[in-house]
């Protein structure tokens, strides 16, 4: 993977809007050392034909669901639903080994890139063998993602899942829920393990995942966050909230109050912290969520091919809340699509083109992307998100010869990026300063695509 030093970019998207014939500098540890008008001349082999974009930080993703997208839609009776989706998703996972999850995630990560995610943010609760028993490393699998990210030479933040109990107040864990399961002593010792690993390391950072209020009681959830807290003061956590309507009652019948609103009252939300989905809220509790500085993480395609509805962006932005995008269970990998789809249930929620929050004339694409950069970066906890002095050289190279591009600049070409079909217009990728993706190919491409072949076989044979 080659390392640009000096990049031209043509056109490209900076936090004040676009720019033209800019020169951007990239310092020896991937980050952008200077920005500037390009020289007279300059180009040639650093030069970029086409849109330069910050690439969009992915904040929530479980890698391995990536190989049982599409193995769950199959018209089941009136109750087919979020719970009855997770009881194929337990069934799928009980055998997968550690070299199929590394692989599954290699290709994953190698999608993503290719379709303009240069960051992601691993949700990750595979932490045990089949059986439930702990590795003789008990941080394996988090290497496995580790490694597969470093394979594929995108951006990383792991947060390693907190999971202890099958549903609010302490109920026992399903048998499908074994390879999640950890004692908050063995938990802690995982912290510490990963991050030795990403102590040195400029494109890996460690954050926390309590899996969500039904999977932790209150005294691991503090001890939890005690121990991220010693071990890094400023990572980010991540937690499930309010995803589906049975989990809210099942909330209230435990606390007597909604799991946004027992977070709000009990957690300390501020600007670590990302509340996944948090699709049903009720007024006050978007409210707090929006001045409280923490992010939204949604997820459209999931959240859409899991029934679990729309979350409340209208109001929540009209508010000043942040909000950031991820592809969860990975059935659709194309950050213009969430995006898309964001902003279409919106629009049909309302049955109006427009949130009417922003200013008549402003470009919903270029909106959308900024405010997702922006988000996103915070999830992650990684000075990303911006073509800025001091941020990571984490970009992408739009082909502005795409047919749905073509003769469009600026604003004109981010929205048709984002509102039309135009997949396969991410070009080029470089994350940290390096070409990970040039004229479409990642140098390691074939191998990694050949070796998820093998275990996509190989898992549809164990399965059939």
């Amino acid at each position: 993977m080659a390392t640009a030093n000096v990049l031209h970019a043509k056109t490209a998207l900076l936090p004040t809007g676009w720019a033209q014939d800019i020169r951007i500098e990239i310092d020896a540890s991937g980050s952008i050392a200077a920005l500037g008008p390009a020289r007279p001349g300059e180009g040639g082999t650093h030069g970029t034909q086409g849109l330069v974009l910050p690439g969009i930080p992915n904040l929530h993703c479980h890698a391995f669901q990536r190989a049982m997208a599409g193995l769950a839609e199959r018209a089941g009776p009136a109750g087919d639903d979020f719970w009855s989706w997770r009881e194929v998703m337990y069934r799928f996972l009980d055998r997968l080994t550690p070299d199929e999850i590394e692989a599954i995630a290699a290709q994953l990560y190698l999608e993503m890139l290719k379709a303009g995610y240069t960051a992601v943010a691993e949700f990750h609760y595979l932490h045990n063998d089949p059986r439930g028993a702990a590795y003789a490393n008990p941080a394996e699998l988090s290497e496995r993602i580790a490694a597969a990210a470093a394979s594929a030479g995108i951006r990383l933040t792991l947060l390693p899942v907190l999971y202890q109990t099958g549903n609010f107040g302490g109920a026992p864990p399903s048998p499908g829920q074994r390879r999640f399961v950890k004692t908050t002593d063995a938990f802690i010792e995982l912290l510490e393990r990963v991050a030795k690993l990403a102590r040195d390391s400029r494109s890996f950072r460690l954050g926390l995942a309590p899996h969500s209020l039904r999977a932790v009681t209150p005294e691991s959830l503090n001890a939890a966050i005690a121990a991220i807290a010693h071990l890094d003061s400023t990572a980010p956590i991540h937690i499930h909230a309010a995803e589906q309507e049975k989990e809210v009652r099942d909330c209230i019948a435990w606390s007597g109050t909604r799991p946004v609103r027992w977070l709000l009252d009990n957690a300390r939300l501020d600007e670590r912290w990302v509340l996944v989905h948090a699709t049903h809220i009720e007024q006050d509790e978007r409210q707090r969520l929006a001045r409280s500085g923490a992010v939204a993480g949604l997820c459209p395609t999931t959240e859409g091919n899991l029934g679990d509805g729309l979350f409340p962006l209208r109001d929540y932005l009209s508010e000043a809340g942040r909000f950031g995008i991820g592809t969860d269970s990975n059935i659709v990998v194309d950050p213009a699509e969430e995006l898309r789809w964001l902003h279409y249930g919106q629009r049909l929620r309302r049955e109006r083109r427009s949130l009417e929050i922003d200013p008549p004339g402003t470009s919903l694409g270029t909106r959308l992307w900024q405010q997702a950069l922006a988000g996103g970066a915070q999830a992650l906890g990684q000075p990303i998100g911006g073509l800025a002095v001091g941020n990571r050289a984490d970009l992408i190279v739009v082909d502005e010869e795409h047919p749905a591009l073509v003769g469009r600049g600026g604003d004109f070409a981010l929205d048709s990026l984002v509102f039309s079909s135009a997949r396969g217009a991410v070009r080029d990728v470089m994350v940290g300063g390096r070409w990970v993706v040039r004229d479409r190919r990642h140098p390691d491409e074939d191998r990694i695509a050949n070796t998820y072949r093998r275990v996509a076989q190989s898992l549809a044979r164990m399965n059939a």
